[in-house]
């Protein structure tokens, strides 16, 4: 058993975080010890490497509860698992379109600014529109 600084250590993820997990219910609530404390077997801990992975992915909390359940799941289907991160892949491409799309009008918008010391600025003037 291990304490919450420990695990924090042993997982990289950090005792506020593993909290909220616990909260979010991403985690089952830690035992306590005789004083207390909050204390984490290796498997919490291997839980939380996986959640650690999947934030690092860009996974919602939503969407690691579900993978985390098919992981812990030994009879799953591996084509819910690919559902879940070919609809990811999917949002992900639609934020780097929209970041795209972003990079491109503030570019466009930067290249007509004089960044002078008079007032016009088309920054300004597309932000007010």
């Amino acid at each position: 058993m291990k304490t919450i600084g420990e695990a924090a250590k042993l997982s990289g993820v950090s005792a506020k975080m593993i909290r909220k997990y616990e909260e979010g219910q991403l985690i089952p609530k830690a035992k306590r010890s005789p004083n207390g404390y909050r204390v984490y077997t290796e498997n919490d801990i291997h839980t939380l490497k996986f959640i650690k992975h999947c934030r690092k992915l860009g996974f919602a909390m939503n969407e690691i509860r579900e993978l985390l359940s098919l992981w812990k799941n030994k009879k799953r289907k591996s084509s819910k698992v690919k559902e879940i991160a070919q609809k990811h892949i999917q949002d992900l491409n639609n934020k780097k379109q929209e970041i795209e799309n972003m990079l491109l009008t503030l570019n466009q918008l930067v290249s007509c600014c004089q960044g002078n010391n008079r007032p016009d600025c088309p920054i300004l003037n597309e932000l007010e529109n």
